[in-house]
């Protein structure tokens, strides 16, 4: 049997890398293709063939929504199997995604067990040792998700409440501002205290789940009247004990981000101008 083929597509090397990892995992001896738009993308399948594209929403140049209406509007392309992986989990967003013809829809960040999931639904399979089987094709552009309803995918949740304005803090230890960082399991508020077009550090209250270095994290950057600055994709730098004791109900983190899109940096270039 023929090996699957991947094509990933997002702007960002970390995700393109960490979906590769996880692919390689579960489908020993797959074959995958990433690039960093979706116009390589667009490139490639005029002479390559896969099995199935896991594409990104939010690239500059082109999205994730208008190359799979592209795919949905050539005939040699219109089955092609595609899950859409965003961090964009609104309910807005998974409807536009469905009326483009997208057969599921994966939200960032997520766990192996969750994309696995996603990849065999799509692809018809029981589970990865069925791995080197040949894959079964969606008999339409929406096939695989017509027989699921709208609350069903958006079931993983939406945008969450934004978190009330940090009252400041002394001189040397100001806030800079508030972010909701989305793991995959868990949600927590994070006051920041300095931010770059690279990276961020901030405290947040320890809780019953820690993160672990190099989890990948959605970023939500709120201002003060709750209203969604930027919304950015990144990995857990740093993590240390606020206080110097073992159970200190306080961590510092440092939060490197991964995104290129140049639509993103300006937003966050502006709101660090604001600061």
């Amino acid at each position: 049997m023929s090996a699957l083929r991947f094509l990933v597509v997002d702007d960002a090397s970390f995700i393109r890398d960490l979906v590769k990892k996880q692919l390689r995992d579960a489908y020993p001896g797959c074959e995958i293709t990433d690039v960093s738009s979706a116009l390589r993308a667009q490139a490639l399948l005029k002479t390559q063939r896969f099995d199935l594209i896991l594409c990104d929403w939010e690239m500059p140049e082109l999205s994730g929504e208008e190359f799979l209406r592209w795919l949905r509007a050539h005939p040699q392309h219109n089955e092609l199997p595609f899950i859409m992986v965003s961090s964009r989990g609104e309910r807005d967003y998974v409807v536009k995604a469905v009326q483009a013809g997208v057969n599921d829809y994966l939200g960032k960040p997520f766990k192996a067990e969750q994309l696995v999931a996603k990849v065999n639904k799509v692809l018809g399979r029981g589970g990865a040792a069925a791995a080197t089987s040949a894959p079964n094709r969606a008999s339409g552009a929406t096939q695989g998700i017509a027989g699921a309803s709208i609350a069903v995918l958006t079931g993983f949740g939406g945008a969450a409440a934004a978190p009330a304005p940090a009252r400041e803090a002394p001189k040397r230890t100001v806030a800079r501002g508030q972010a909701q960082l989305n793991f995959a399991s868990f949600t927590v508020q994070c006051v920041i205290k300095d931010i770059s077009l690279q990276m961020m550090s901030g405290v947040m209250k320890r809780d019953a789940q820690l993160p672990a270095i190099l989890e990948p994290v959605v970023i939500s950057i709120v201002e003060s009247e709750g209203k969604d600055v930027a919304r950015l994709n990144g990995y857990v730098h740093g993590l240390q004990a606020g206080e110097n004791r073992i159970d200190s109900p306080i961590l510092k983190i440092s939060i490197r981000f991964v995104d290129d899109d140049p639509a993103k940096l300006d937003l966050l270039s502006r709101y660090i101008e604001k600061l």
